[in-house]
């Protein structure tokens, strides 16, 4: 049952080269609902492929697919079949803006009714998608909170962090 309630997005894309957008969303449908009619998941994959901006290209093999589509397929193989649970790693990840905005859309959309576990390097992306974050450290939680909980009690705090330009007489 796993499978059914639970959507995935690995931080690098997993993807069949020779298959289209279409075929993978159908593949992934048939694995997590397998009790859904036919109709039933081609409904949804067709209302996956609008939202997610993929629609005009559902023919096209994945392997052809820019790096900000191929996100947009995997995040939406995710979503697909009302994943209770979505784990994202690093979702927008070597995207350019334009699609790492899309990409806040589609999460943002699909936010409703799911537990989403999302980890990013981006704070403002953490602020925008997040109910609560979470700063982990060597695999221990250092503190938890909604952003505005974080930005109120932490947002003043600055670290020192080392920079190769301390002794900037000898750069130039």
């Amino acid at each position: 049952d796993i499978e059914k309630n639970m959507g995935i997005c690995m931080q690098h894309n997993v993807l069949f080269s020779y298959l289209t957008t279409k075929e993978h969303l159908l593949l992934y449908g048939y694995i997590k609902v397998p009790h859904w009619s036919k109709q039933k998941l081609q409904d949804e994959v067709q209302r996956t492929l609008k939202e997610t901006g993929l629609y005009s290209h559902r023919h096209k093999l994945a392997g052809s697919l820019s790096g900000g589509m191929k996100r947009k397929l995997s995040i939406s193989i995710a979503f697909l079949g009302g994943s209770r649970v979505v784990i994202l790693d690093e979702p927008t990840t070597g995207v350019d803006p334009c699609s790492r905005r899309c990409i806040w859309e589609i999460i943002s959309r699909n936010k409703k009714g799911r537990t989403t576990i999302l980890s990013t390097h981006h704070l403002d992306e953490a602020e925008v998608l997040s109910d609560r974050i979470a700063f982990l450290e060597e695999g221990g939680l250092k503190c938890c909170g909604s952003p505005f909980y974080l930005k109120e009690t932490f947002g003043d705090v600055m670290y020192p962090f080392p920079s190769p330009f301390d002794n900037e007489d000898r750069v130039l």
